[in-house]
């Protein structure tokens, strides 16, 4: 148990692997490279988050690849706000390292694309960063 409502606990699946998918499907790439570059960057998450993610599995939002990218952003902004009521240093460790996260995806291949980092920019944005 992660001590986080399975509610939260699917919400916070869907923003820290919505976020990966969304980075790496954003250009052509090294998809292995860039799946673990991801996977690996999931270590800095907060342990009871790490935990949350870890507790089932992902899903992510249907529909288009505008409606995904919508699904995951606003699950980035609801993270934020249930994880910033309880802990606000906890919120923002998961901020910093779901942007790592998305940076290490983003240059797994050596280097970082036009979409790539307007993707990162727009989870930037959508964790207040």
């Amino acid at each position: 148990m992660s001590g986080y409502p399975d509610e939260e606990s699917r919400t916070l699946r869907t923003a820290v692997y919505g976020a990966m998918v969304l980075v790496s499907v954003a250009e052509e790439g090294a998809l292995d490279q860039e799946s673990h570059a991801g996977i690996r960057a999931m270590a800095a998450l907060p342990p009871r988050v790490r935990e949350a993610v870890d507790s089932g599995t992902p899903e992510l939002p249907g529909g288009s690849v505008d409606d995904v990218e919508h699904g995951v952003l606003e699950a980035l902004r609801g993270s934020m706000a249930f994880l910033a009521a309880r802990s606000p240093d906890e919120a923002e460790a998961f901020a910093l390292a779901v942007v790592r996260m998305c940076e290490q995806v983003a240059s797994a291949d050596g280097r970082v694309g036009r979409d790539e980092s307007a993707v990162v920019g727009r989870v930037r944005a959508a964790l207040g960063r």
